[in-house]
This record gives C-alpha cells, sequence and structure tokens, in this order.
C-alpha cells in the first residue's frame, strides 16, 4: 500500500496531516499490509526511515507519484491522509488505471465540485449558504446581487483559504475577483452568502453505512475566521442539543449517500439554530490528532481499517455521537475500542441533551507575525496561523487560559488594556470593558469605543488614533505602557491602514493583540484563571480523558 503524504509543511497544511499518515501506516502494518510513504518533508515522522516499510522522499505530485507507483505496483493508494495536496491526485490517478482505497474518486469529486454537491445536499433536504460557483466577475457580480452582501468569495481546491475574503460590496468584489481567479486558474471561483452565525465542525468515521462522529466542536470565533485559525472547543459550549443532533444527523446522512470510507471533514454555520452546511472535505483534517487524544477514539486506526472494506459494527460501534462518561448509549468493547469509557447516542438521544462534560479541550492557533514582517495580523477567512496548541481542564475557562497562555496571549496582570473596536462590536466591547474594570484594569479606548465605554458607567482613557497626532496608540505602545490591546479591524480594512500600523507595532513591541471580539469575549471569561492559575487542575491527557487524577497503564 501507498500512503500519500501532504509535502512540505506550509500556511494550511501542516505536521496534524502527517500524524494522519503515521498512524495510517502504523494500521495497515497491523491488518499485515505493507505499507510505504511517500511524502517530501524532512521534519516529519513520516519520512523517518524506519516509519514505514519503504520511504519514497519525492514531491507529492502526479508524475513522481507515477513513477513511484511504476516501480512499486502497490495494490492501491490512499490520498485521505495527506490533506489537500494527496486529494488532488485522486482523479488523476483514478484515471490511470490506478486503485485509490476508500473513498471513491467520484464520491471525493461529488463532494469537491460545487455543482454536483449542491445536488446531493438539496437531494438530503440539507440546508447550505445560497450561493453558486462562477467562472467571470460578470457572473459574481450577479450572484452577489441575487444572495445579497456580505458575500463569501474564494477559489475553488486550494490550501488554508487562500485568496478568501469576505466582500461588502459591488467595488469591494470588482477589486477582489481577479485575485480569487488566479489563486487556481481554470477552476471556477464560488460566490456565497456569508452568515454571520456560530460555526462548527465535526470529523467523521464512516464505513459507507454506519458512521461514527467522536467529537463536535465549536468554534470560538464567528464565521469569517479560518477554522485554521480560529479557537475550537470540545465539547461544545453553546450549542443546544437540538443543534449538536442537527449535525449529527447530517453527517450521517451526507457520509451514507457519499459512500464515504473512512474520514470526513464537516464544516457548519449556525444561524437561527439551523445548522447549514459550509463545505465537506472527504479527508482527514488538521483536527483529527487533537479529537483523537481528547476522544479516547483511535479516529486514523479506525478509518483505516474502513479504507480496506472492514465494517465499524464488526469493531464494535454504531452510528451516532460518541460521548465520554455516558452510559445511556451504545457501548463499545473489544480490540478498537476507545481508551476511555462512554457510549455511543444515537441522533434522538443527543436531541434530548448531554450530560455534564468530563473535560474541555480547546485548540489554538499560534502565529509566526514576528517572522513574517509584511503580514497584517488580522485575521480573516485566509489562513495565517503556523501551528496549534491545545489546553485541557475540567472546566471550560481553565482550558481557554491554558491554550491562550501557550498560544502567546500573555498580558500584565496590573496595565492598561485599549480598547480599538470597529463599530459592529462596540456592544460586545462594553461587556469586555466592564469585566476587566471590575478587577481593576486601567482601560484606554479611542473615540468610538471610549464614547461605548463611557456610555455604560465604564472609566476609560480617551486616547487619539494615529491619524489625530500626538500623543497616540503607537506612541503608548513604544513607551511601553500596554499591556493587551484589543483591535478589531473594520471590514474591507487594507494591510496599509493606521489599524493595521498599530497591530503591527504590537508585534513589534511584544504586546499581546487580539484581532477578534469573540476572542477578546473568550479571554474576558477566563480572567479569573489568569488572575488566580491555582484555579486550573494539572493532570495528563490521559488522567482528563478518563475522568480520574491518577491512571496507572
Amino acid at each position: 500500500m501507498l500512503v500519500l503524504g501532504s509535502g512540505p509543511i506550509r500556511i494550511g497544511q501542516g505536521i496534524e496531516f502527517d500524524y494522519s499518515c503515521v498512524h495510517c501506516v502504523w494500521a495497515l502494518q497491523e491488518m499485515g499490509y505493507r505499507a510505504i510513504i511517500a511524502n517530501n518533508n524532512p521534519e516529519t515522522v513520516s519520512t523517518d526511515f524506519d516509519t514505514g516499510d519503504g520511504l519514497y522522499f519525492e514531491p507529492v505530485t502526479h508524475a513522481d507519484v507515477m513513477d513511484i507507483i511504476q516501480h512499486e505496483r502497490p495494490y492501491g493508494v490512499v490520498v485521505q491522509f495527506g490533506g489537500q495536496t494527496a486529494i488532488n491526485l485522486a482523479e488523476a490517478l483514478d484515471k490511470q488505471g490506478v486503485k485509490i482505497l476508500g473513498t471513491s474518486p467520484a464520491a471525493i469529486a461529488q463532494a469537491e465540485d460545487r455543482n454536483q454537491f449542491e445536488r446531493l445536499l438539496d437531494r438530503l433536504s440539507i440546508p447550505k449558504p445560497p450561493g453558486r460557483a462562477v467562472k467571470s466577475l460578470d457572473e459574481a457580480l450577479v450572484v452577489a446581487e441575487e444572495v445579497g452582501y456580505p458575500v463569501l468569495v474564494r477559489p475553488s481546491f486550494v490550501l488554508g483559504g487562500r485568496a478568501m475574503e469576505i466582500i461588502h460590496d459591488a467595488d469591494h468584489l470588482r477589486g477582489f475577483y481577479q485575485e480569487a481567479e488566479d489563486a487556481n486558474p481554470g477552476q471556477p471561483v464560488l460566490v456565497d452568502k456569508y452568515f454571520l452565525g456560530q460555526e462548527a465542525e465535526v470529523d467523521v468515521i464512516s464505513d459507507g453505512v454506519d458512521t461514527l462522529v467522536p467529537g463536535i466542536m465549536e468554534h470560538v470565533e464567528r464565521a469569517g475566521i479560518h477554522s485554521g485559525d480560529s479557537m475550537a472547543v470540545f465539547p461544545p459550549v453553546s450549542l443546544s442539543a437540538r443543534v449538536q443532533a442537527q449535525i449529527v444527523e447530517r453527517a450521517c446522512l451526507i457520509a451514507r449517500d457519499l459512500g464515504i470510507k473512512g474520514v470526513m471533514n464537516i464544516q457548519f454555520v449556525i444561524v437561527d439554530e439551523e445548522a447549514y452546511v459550509l463545505e465537506v472535505n472527504p479527508r482527514a483534517s488538521r483536527t483529527v490528532p487533537y479529537l483523537s487524544k481528547v476522544t479516547g477514539i483511535q479516529m486514523v486506526k479506525l478509518a483505516s481499517r474502513c479504507m480496506m472494506g472492514e465494517k465499524l459494527a464488526d469493531m464494535g460501534y454504531s452510528s451516532g455521537l460518541w460521548e465520554l462518561g455516558s452510559t445511556d448509549g451504545a457501548s463499545v468493547s473489544g480490540d478498537h475500542a476507545p481508551k476511555a469509557d462512554g457510549s455511543i447516542r444515537t441522533v434522538t438521544q443527543v436531541a434530548h441533551g448531554l450530560g455534564q462534560p468530563r473535560l474541555y479541550a480547546v485548540k489554538a492557533p499560534v502565529f509566526s507575525f514576528q517572522k513574517l514582517g509584511q503580514v497584517e495580523p488580522s485575521l480573516g477567512p485566509e489562513m495565517k496561523s503556523t501551528g496549534e496548541v491545545l489546553g485541557i481542564d475540567v472546566s471550560y475557562e481553565a482550558a481557554l487560559y491554558k491554550a491562550m497562555i501557550a498560544s502567546g496571549i500573555v498580558f500584565k496582570p496590573r496595565g492598561q488594556v485599549i480598547l480599538t473596536v470597529q463599530p459592529a462590536d462596540k456592544e460586545i466591547a462594553v461587556e469586555i470593558g466592564r469585566a476587566f474594570h471590575e478587577r481593576g484594569y486601567a482601560l484606554g479606548a479611542t473615540g468610538g469605543t471610549c464614547d461605548a465605554l463611557s456610555a455604560a458607567g465604564i472609566p476609560a482613557e480617551r486616547l487619539n488614533k494615529v491619524q489625530e497626532g500626538s500623543p497616540n496608540l503607537l506612541d503608548r505602545l513604544f513607551a511601553g505602557e500596554v499591556s493587551l490591546m484589543i483591535n478589531t479591524p473594520t471590514p474591507g480594512q487594507r494591510a496599509g491602514s493606521d489599524a493595521a500600523r498599530i497591530r503591527r507595532a504590537c508585534i513589534e513591541t511584544g504586546v499581546a493583540c487580539v484581532t477578534s471580539i469573540d476572542t477578546a469575549q473568550a479571554l474576558a471569561r477566563a480572567l479569573d484563571v489568569f488572575e488566580n492559575a491555582e484555579l486550573a487542575v494539572c493532570r495528563t491527557v490521559t488522567e482528563y480523558v478518563a475522568g480520574r487524577e491518577s491512571v496507572v497503564g
């Protein structure tokens, strides 16, 4: 068996895929197969000489992979664990008679081709944001007018949300469209209605009939931030049981209709208690290692066995949502059982409610803005993070604290916190300002934000914007008088703006700068733990998953 890796690490595709490839190789070897790897990243375990039964340190391109296939004559090729780089080769390899293991190339195309996927969702009566694939600026303008601004514009088949942007008017679309088209020439550009809702995602394992949902991850930031740049929490903290049941049911329907054999990722946006499907990736995603660790389910091992034709039922699993510590669902036993107690709950059981979570796990992105001097540090639909960290605890606030500290969001316990936010964020900014003020923090704010705080009875020093003359925000930053900056960009703001200069100055001066109001709100929620770290519990991952302090073996 030939397992394709994801190639060199870059933004949008990192060592998370290396984890999946390595665990796939180990699973294949456990099943008695000879497993070889094709990958060309010297910094990962997949290219260690003794990981697989063979290693080809070659680019993961069609021509190079075909050379390997002609030499090795493998029974089949695994493309679902190597990210978008590997999955993009499925169609071309299939046309040359190469056997693609697991999910068929036709199903992969159905999930990734916009028109085919829309027909699938319509057939299953699953909602999605309105929009269409277009091949010209004129078509894009027509679709945007039909669905109404703002719209999300993105190219097809690209990594890390490259050349993706939220567009607020026709002029903005005219200025951006060519960039989206140039990102993947010859492929359509997608124009969808942008919903400002709560995002969630699932990685599911399916054998084509039964589908296991190991867990649901809720994004801390609302829609509009790339999933790789957003914080995510397992289990969800604000999604209702009804919405979680919708997510499980729709994931199972899609997996069965596509005939998924292996792993699949689905992203949702929740608006008015309705889970809309944003996209389906018929492959492993960057959240697989994270979810595997905190659920106790060996996701890649199960997916690899399904890929090779084994059935979930024969391994002791059924369709539904795995819940740590629950006892009212279907139990799992045998050689492939999870490394924790729990049960698989049906859609009906999930809709009736979930139990008290045993743990909270927060995934937080890590950025390299200090090394990337020309990059605008504000977040959006195009991915910018270069890594991620995991914070686990028995409370959501403590898990947030650990994830934020590990990702570099650190500020002085007592110092000025500056807020300068876009108009739409001012209401939430007042809540955040109040949380800091009640704990004794000194606040500073620019004009409109300062007015909003003052109107709510929250004292704050009025600070000048850069264009309003000295002393201003930049002066305050370079004087070392700022401990935390909360600065949310106005829609359409470009890298050369004064606000962008402030965000860049934060990086140069080592001041934590939060550019999403949702991240800032989460930070405010965790303030008690920032002030008293003893509220956080120190255990191993195994102990958290098992729900007890000491686990032997």
